[in-house]
């Protein structure tokens, strides 16, 4: 029995050994650029909240990145009745799974669910998202090179243009689409950098009170070696 709870316990890991690392690409830092964070939120809610949710995260925590309650009603409340309404979809979860084979998931926590060791969930998601290329194979008609056979369909091909997979397995842009290479990666990136904030909305704060808290503990060292010397000055 303990044989057999060993040799369960490592084979997820073995499995993963097996599998091919993809390179990641870097994903630019949209974390403290409001206008790239608004425009990614927008994206989002244009492409990705079809069929993806992220119901942990209300809309009008949009307000958070500098938009007014009438602007996120205007231009981003396309799911819900009132701003203080979670970001869901109509969708079902049993219609999706007969749709998609499976559900699509919600997005809220995927910048760090996605975390590995070859990258961040954001880099991840940033080479995930320009990966795509034609597979007539597939039921869908694309692959993706970061996820092979996944179920989900480039929802920006029209933009990124149609990517060919060449026989030494880098992509090639066959057809262009409405956005230049260069414009299209940006577009990402404002997408990905929403996705890593709604994921952890404190983090730039938890960043600058880490700082607070270290040069704090800093000071607080020294006023407390001062004061050891001089209890102990006698003795040493």
């Amino acid at each position: 029995m303990k044989k057999l709870f060993l040799a369960l316990l490592f084979v997820p890991l073995l499995a993963f050994a097996a599998g091919t690392e993809v390179h990641l690409d870097k994903a630019p830092d949209r974390s403290r650029d409001l206008a790239a964070l608004q425009n990614g939120a927008k994206v989002f809610v244009n492409y990705c909240l079809n069929c993806h949710s992220a119901s942990y995260y209300r809309y009008n925590r949009l307000t958070d990145l500098g938009l007014t309650e009438g602007q996120i009603k205007d231009n981003l409340l396309f799911t819900a009745d009132k701003i203080g309404e979670p970001m869901t979809i109509a969708m079902r979860r049993a219609e999706a799974k007969e749709w998609f084979g499976v559900p699509p998931p919600d997005l809220t926590l995927i910048a760090r669910a996605r975390t590995s060791g070859s990258g961040s969930g954001a880099d991840w998601l940033y080479t995930y998202l320009r990966s795509y290329h034609r597979d007539d194979s597939r039921p869908t008609g694309w692959n993706n090179l970061v996820f092979p056979n996944v179920g989900m369909p480039h929802i920006l091909w029209e933009l990124q243009g149609e990517q060919e997979l060449s026989p030494d397995h880098k992509l090639v842009l066959a057809k262009p689409g409405v956005l230049q290479p260069a414009e299209f990666d940006a577009m990402v990136a404002d997408l990905v950098g929403f996705l890593t904030y709604i994921a952890e909305p404190m983090a730039n704060f938890r960043k600058e009170l880490g700082v607070v808290v270290l040069i704090f503990l800093f000071v607080l060292f020294i006023f407390s070696y001062a004061l050891k010397r001089e209890y102990w000055k006698d003795i040493h």
